[in-house]
């Protein structure tokens, strides 16, 4: 299975892997393009069937990035071709508090769920997180080190992955595209592609949801994703450092030297 030739940002559909495609493809504003096959995205590769993991692996994946907590990875181990190796980058190391840690433990109790998140409480959630992604030390040493990973890979294309693959992976995608030099209406197109990738995935959930006694319009702002969620990080990164390129330096230790790397690893034209 090759990686993807179509439209930028097209689905790669597997029975159990969500929200699987390729982060190349797009053009920069300076008239170049992202090079695709070197960087994946999607949602935890934990569901995925025995068909799911050999297509990853006929996709060339070598090294998979996964940027979850100890206890998501405990409760839904990765599957992967053996030819891929995993290195764990724990964004929110020490703050279980956050909304996308503990992402799956909201559908337990529906009607707790349904109570607790109605009246834009999961929204407020959401962007706090987004805020967190910016600002903890944490986040700074995960995104950093795939960064840098992403200059020392060798053959076939990393994959990049949290539980659903919408907000750390989300931030960790948009980040990177805008420093690359794609345009911001671009890269939230990208951004939301995800409500299109996974929550067709995710009907069976809102159904059981439903039967169990939760309102499912709930769940849609915390298992998809909006506008302000990206917005409110970009705020903050042009609060704090000024630019992207400020917020690649001085949060995550990539000066203007590794910056000029990565758009050479991965622009083409």
């Amino acid at each position: 299975m090759p990686v993807s030739s179509a439209a930028p940002g097209a689905h790669i559909r597997l029975e159990g892997v969500a929200n699987l495609r390729d982060v190349g493809g797009w053009a920069t504003t300076g008239g170049r393009r992202v090079r695709r096959g070197v960087l994946l995205r999607s949602a935890g590769l934990g569901w995925a069937t025995p068909a799911d993991v050999e297509a990853i692996g006929a996709l060339g994946v070598r090294t998979v990035y996964d940027l979850r907590t100890r206890g998501e990875r405990e409760r839904q181990p990765d599957l992967l071709p053996t030819t891929a190796t995993a290195v764990v980058l724990d964004v929110l190391d020490g703050h279980l508090d956050t909304v996308p840690a503990h992402m799956l433990d909201l559908l337990e109790d529906p009607p707790r769920a349904s109570v607790a998140l109605r009246d834009g409480v999961g929204e407020a959630l959401l962007e706090q997180a987004y805020r967190e992604f910016v600002t903890l030390p944490s986040a700074h040493m995960a995104f950093s080190q795939l960064y840098r990973g992403l200059l020392s890979g060798g053959e076939g294309p990393a994959l990049v992955h949290c539980t659903t693959g919408k907000d750390r992976t989300g931030w960790a995608a948009a980040a990177l595209l805008l420093l690359l030099g794609v345009p911001e209406s671009d890269v939230l197109a990208e951004y939301l592609l995800t409500n299109e990738q996974l929550l067709p995935y995710l009907a069976p959930l809102f159904a059981r949801f439903a039967e169990a006694g939760g309102d499912p319009e709930v769940l849609r702002p915390v298992l998809g994703v909006q506008p302000s969620y990206l917005r409110t990080a970009l705020d903050l990164v042009h609060a704090e450092h000024g630019s992207i390129e400020g917020y690649f330096d001085s949060a995550l230790g990539l000066g203007d030297d590794l910056q000029r790397q990565l758009r050479e690893v991965l622009l083409r034209g």
